[in-house]
């Protein structure tokens, strides 16, 4: 009965509010509203009292005329017309409405869905009733609103096929977006993929850009799961084409076939040709017959040659060719009348360690070898003669044209110093040399150019002991010599330096006599001894056991002391001294002369004694007495003595 009462306060109420506006309307709406008036009064008649048989309590019960069974038909009839969705499943959506700002989706749940119209700008003729892919984020938020989502849809497509691409190593089309770091960046249904620069094409890519803003066809040849990261290649599709032809050119392939190609690389080694399908190595060397130092002095990329194959292999499919095979050899157009002994000019092409080769014509070099540039015994380097462009003349040596090989020299176009170096050079000349190099048993000179000769170690100082050559001088200094000997045949010359003064070893022979002392000072010190300078510039050698002085101390460095001579060899050139000789000797004279001494002392009391004894027998008792306690008291301190 409660309803009861409800339902009639909401009628009157509506009675009220109906009567009101009736109140309000105007008579020039009276006509106008006519109609309505006749709605209104059906309302109210429909509105009027209910039937006091109304039940009001239907709702509880079961409703209208449907018992259970028909009840749960139409319930599942109605649930029937709505899809299942389930979150993260992508499902087909029918465009209801379109505005600014969204797009609904009729996707035939309880609500339609919303998408942003952002999600559609690869779509700009997207209209109601078109049909379009979404991804379910959740079936409903707080508000009970559908989310949708059509770039997690469509990207998670894009990653299916991507994958199925991979695994079944099919074609897919995609558009470059832009460059990057090495490579491209490309736009696969949604999804970048990375395109290293050496996969763009089998030739290598100068310019990426030309490339940007086109659709490509790729195949994709690795994924990243974890940071979801693809890799795709152009390349491969056309190594796949090159592959046929490849196999066709190189079994066509014969030598000395002449071929057309395109300059594809240019490499410090040589160049790569493009043959059409396959790639030929045109190695430096084969370039051109005369001496270039990098291809690019000749060929330039894309150019266009004509090349010769000179070798290939079917089975790692290289190519080797060459360019200068199509032209003549160079020797064949050298001058018929060269032989040796002719003269020839040229410019020097390449200057090495071991000599310098000089171009005649272009394709026909000489080697001038480093000894034939200077007449000189004392080699020297190649580039202080030479650099690579002189223009120079050279006079032919050797000359094979079979074998096309050529040896040159520069010094034979000067007089041999040699042939008259008796005349200008004889025995017990003087001379002044330059010294070019030392070794440890002497020094090299040069007099003049090409006149080199030999100071021996031995023949530098007549009084310095000297264990290297650099001990006396260096090299690039000035020394007077003097010709010791002479072999023309050998173009040997031995020269002395001392032998421009007296040997001073006769002199000093009459100085440093044995047993003479002399002062000398510590030089150097060795495990053996010590290195004594004495006057008149002479060096002595002091032994170890020889150092001692007479305190117990041993001479160190630098100290000045006396010496002794204990051995001249003049034919040797030594002296050695000795310091504790000195002092020994001087100790053991004292001690002989006063043992001489004593002995003396000695032999004067024995007389003594002798004299008393013989007295003896003239001697009183008394008297015999007195000598014998003498005698006693002399034996005694004789006693003493010989004990001391």
């Amino acid at each position: 009965m409660a309803k009861k009462q409800v339902a009639e306060k909401e009628l009157e109420a509506k009675t009220a509010e109906l009567q009101g506006a009736d109140a309000r309307l105007t008579e020039k709406e009276t006509i106008e509203s006519e109609a309505d008036s006749v709605s209104i009064e059906q309302i109210k008649s429909s509105l009027a009292t209910p039937d006091q048989d109304f039940d009001w309590d239907a709702d509880d019960k079961v409703f209208g005329n449907y018992n259970a069974e028909d009840r749960k038909k139409f319930e599942d009839m109605y649930t029937d017309t709505f899809n299942q969705i389930t979150q993260g499943e992508i499902i087909s959506g029918t465009v209801v409405s379109i505005n600014n700002k969204d797009v609904v989706l009729n996707v035939g749940f309880k609500s339609d869905g919303l998408v942003s119209t952002s999600e559609f700008r690869d779509m700009p003729d997207l209209k109601i009733g078109d049909s379009v892919d979404v991804f379910v984020e959740a079936p409903e938020d707080a508000n009970g609103q559908l989310i949708l989502s059509r770039k997690r849809a469509k990207t998670q497509r894009s990653w299916e096929t991507i994958n199925a691409a991979l695994d079944n190593d099919t074609i897919i089309n995609g558009f470059v977006k832009s460059r990057t770091k090495g490579g491209l960046i490309v736009d696969i249904m949604g999804v970048e993929a990375f395109l290293p620069g050496s996969q763009i094409d089998i030739k290598p890519i100068r310019d990426y850009d030309v490339y940007v803003g086109k659709t490509m066809e790729f195949k994709v040849v690795k994924i990243n799961h974890e940071f979801k990261n693809v890799v795709v290649s152009h390349k491969v599709l056309i190594e796949d084409d090159l592959e046929s032809q490849k196999v066709e050119i190189v079994s066509k392939l014969e030598k000395g076939q002449v071929l057309e190609g395109t300059v594809k690389n240019i490499t410090d080694f040589g160049v790569f040709i493009d043959l059409g399908g396959v790639d030929g190595l045109l190695h430096i060397t084969d370039i051109s017959w005369g001496r270039i130092e990098h291809p690019k002095e000749v060929l330039a990329l894309d150019q266009k040659i004509n090349v010769v194959v000179l070798d290939f292999d079917d089975e790692k499919k290289r190519i080797a060719l060459g360019l200068k095979q199509l032209t003549p050899h160079p020797w064949e157009n050298l001058d018929a009348n060269l032989t040796v002994g002719s003269k020839v000019k040229g410019k020097i092409v390449t200057v090495a360690d071991y000599g310098a080769f000089l171009e005649i014509i272009p394709g026909v070099e000489g080697l001038i070898h480093v000894s034939e540039m200077s007449w000189s015994q004392n080699l020297r380097s190649p580039q202080e003669f030479l650099k690579v462009g002189d223009e120079i003349e050279a006079e032919v040596l050797t000359l094979d044209r079979d074998e096309r090989k050529m040896s040159l020299g520069i010094k034979q176009l000067t007089q041999d110093p040699w042939q008259n170096v008796a005349e200008r050079y004889p025995i017990g000349s003087k001379h002044k040399a330059v010294v070019k190099n030392m070794t440890n048993f002497g020094v090299f000179v040069e007099i003049e150019e090409g006149i080199d000769g030999l100071i021996h170690i031995s023949d530098l100082s007549w009084s310095k002991k000297i264990n290297h050559p650099n001990e006396f001088t260096k090299v690039g200094d000035t020394l007077d010599v003097v010709v010791l000997e002479l072999d023309v045949e050998n173009r040997k010359l031995s020269l002395g330096h001392k032998q421009l003064e007296e040997n001073p070893w006769d002199t000093f022979e009459t100085i440093f006599t044995l047993d003479s002392i002399h002062q000398g000072t510590v030089v150097k010190v060795t495990d053996k001894g010590a290195v004594i300078a004495l006057p008149y510039g002479v060096e002595g050698f002091v032994p170890t056991k020889h150092m001692a002085k007479e305190d117990g101390s041993v001479i160190k460095a630098e100290e000045t002391n006396d010496f002794k001579i204990i051995e001249f060899n003049k034919d040797a050139k030594r002296i050695v001294v000795s310091h504790a000789r000195i002092w020994e000797e001087a100790k053991a004279e004292a001690v002989a002369e006063e043992r001489a001494t004593k002995k003396k002392e000695a032999k004067a009391a024995s007389t003594a004694v002798k004299k008393v004894k013989d007295s003896v027998e003239k001697s009183t008792l008394g008297d015999l007495s007195v000598l014998a306690q003498l005698k006693e008291q002399m034996e005694g301190e004789e006693s003493k003595k010989k004990a001391k």
